[in-house]
């Protein structure tokens, strides 16, 4: 059969040039590709043609080359591979051998609180996903520092898992700075006489016994608490039923630090007992403490407590935390001599050296009000500075 062609008009505007037309053919009109050869193309312009130079610092321009080559000669699949090689960050990639594991938040949030590794573990959820479960089965794994280059440069840290003694005291403290409204009254004290009074007891001991400055201010915060018994009181919550607890006996519970953290041996019915008593019995609750063999009545409970850092030279004064359920704790800084101004007959420009300590009550605001805390302090600075009471 024989295809029909219908003609195919061009219109020329007035005085245009016929031979732009010259190469216009039926493909170009919408119909069927010719069988006749095309003619040749005219061979593709090189960059050095363009109307603009290519930018070298362009991220996707070509270095100069060190000989001139035609692009046309590279197959599309080399030019592909070089464009998205130009593009790459460099980075190796990563197998699945490399990435971490997948785990489950609260697996991942366990793991860090038992500092167990997870690359260690081995998933048993969907596709090896590590659950909490394989988490709690897992033994704890001391995350430390990795390696370095260097055998003489120390890792940076070491991680030590946290003792139950440990956790116990962080919780009980961070409960007491949480619940308890804490305010602090500081007084200093004279202790001249209270030395001059120890040396004089141990001088004539025979040996029996040696008192400490510590058993001394023991005895002092006892006498002190039967006197503002506020401070010798606890705060309860039971239920619905709220109050305070006013104790009519003082244990006097006593900071001890020990290789597993502080403990707090206490000394039953301080207000009654004798110095000698006190220092026999302190001397075998802090050995016991300090060998981790006391028993639990012998460091739960007390109604008051004391903390002396008064051996450390450093150390002027501090605060302490409060001993819940307790509402007061005495915190007793380092002794130090100060010159004090004396006026006498002779010469009125006079100075003695007297010993002095600071001591510090943190005070429950709930059950010990600020006018009260201060009249505590009052009594117990009375005590020491006029230690012969003690003996009463």
């Amino acid at each position: 059969m024989t295809k029909c062609f219908q003609p195919i008009a061009v219109m020329i505007e007035e005085g245009g040039d016929v031979s732009a037309f010259d190469s216009f053919t039926m493909e170009d009109a919408g119909g069927e590709k010719s069988n006749s050869k095309p003619a040749e193309k005219e061979p593709k312009q090189e960059a050095t043609d363009a109307s603009e130079p290519p930018q070298r610092d362009s991220k996707t321009s070509p270095g100069k080359p060190k000989e001139e080559k035609d692009m046309s000669d590279k197959k599309p699949e080399e030019s592909e591979t070089s464009s998205i090689e130009s593009e790459s960050s460099g980075g190796r990639l990563q197998t699945a051998l490399d990435r971490e594991p997948a785990i489950s938040p609260a697996a991942r949030k366990l793991a860090l609180e038992k500092s167990i590794a997870i690359s260690q573990v081995k998933g048993t959820g969907p596709k090896g996903r590590i659950t909490r479960e394989d988490i709690e089965k897992a033994k704890t794994t001391v995350i430390s520092a990795p390696p370095t280059n260097s055998g003489s440069t120390p890792a940076a840290y070491e991680d030590k898992p946290a003792s139950s003694m440990r956790k116990t005291i962080a919780v009980r403290l961070t409960q007491s700075m949480n619940q308890n409204p804490h305010y602090f009254v500081q007084s200093t004290v004279s202790v001249t006489k209270l030395m001059k009074l120890r040396q004089a007891l141990n001088a004539s001991a025979d040996g029996k016994y040696k008192l400490s400055v510590n058993d001394f201010l023991i005895k002092a915060v006892a006498i002190a608490a039967r006197k503002v018994p506020a401070a010798n009181s606890s705060w309860r919550e039971d239920g619905a039923n709220v109050y305070v607890r006013q104790h009519n006996y003082v244990d006097v519970s006593v900071a001890v630090a020990t290789p597993v953290g502080l403990m707090t041996p206490i000394v039953k019915s301080a207000h009654v007992a004798g110095l000698e008593s006190i220092s026999t019995a302190m001397k075998d609750l802090g050995k016991r403490a300090r060998d981790g063999k006391l028993k639990p009545e012998e460091y739960q409970g007390g109604t008051i407590t004391i903390s002396n850092m008064g051996m450390n030279a450093a150390v002027e004064r501090f605060t302490a935390v409060i001993n819940p359920p307790q509402a007061c704790i005495v915190a007793v800084g380092a002794p130090k001599k100060v010159a004090v101004p004396v006026e006498s007959e002779e010469d009125d420009n006079g100075i003695e050296w007297d010993e002095q300590i600071v001591l510090s009550g943190s005070f429950d605001h709930k059950v010990v009000d600020g006018a009260v805390g201060g009249e505590f302090m009052k009594e117990l600075k009375a005590v020491i500075e006029n230690p012969l009471a003690m003996l009463l």
